[in-house]
């Protein structure tokens, strides 16, 4: 195996995406393109992954606003709102630019997960703002 190719195995096997052993050096290409972490799908799960990060934090947000310190709360609902808005903006540019169906290699299925892990994530976090005054007014 190449080195130049090393970086992105080290990543898919760091996210479970792979997980089979090396075949003969002239198959490594051709199964790299095919199934591995392309170029085309790095993009797209960071993004997908991000917005997953913003769906815990929205979450951990809710759930902790009655609590004594909202301030924390509120700083994690922005928190996950502009992560939920960046998540969504750029998995609908990667949907946008991607050339292909599911299974091309080209980040169709993570742009669409980004997009809607970031609109989860607008909503935990729109949620938890909208409970926050809610609870600094009766408070």
């Amino acid at each position: 195996m190449s080195v130049r190719y090393l970086p992105a195995v080290v990543a898919a096997a760091l996210l479970g995406s792979i997980a089979v052993a090396a075949p003969a050096a002239a198959e490594v290409e051709h199964s790299a393109a095919d199934a591995g972490l392309t170029s085309g799908r790095l993009g797209p799960t960071v993004t997908a992954l991000l917005g997953l990060m913003a769906i815990v934090i929205g979450t951990r947000a809710l759930t902790r606003v009655g609590r004594s310190g909202t301030g924390n709360s509120r700083n994690q609902a922005v928190l996950a709102l502009v992560s939920g808005l960046v998540s969504l903006a750029l998995g609908s540019w990667f949907a946008v630019t991607a050339d292909g169906g599911p299974g091309t290699g080209n980040g169709i299925v993570g742009a669409w997960a980004a997009m809607v892990f970031g609109l989860i994530a607008l909503v935990l976090g729109a949620l938890t703002l909208n409970r926050s005054r809610q609870a600094g007014r009766i408070g």
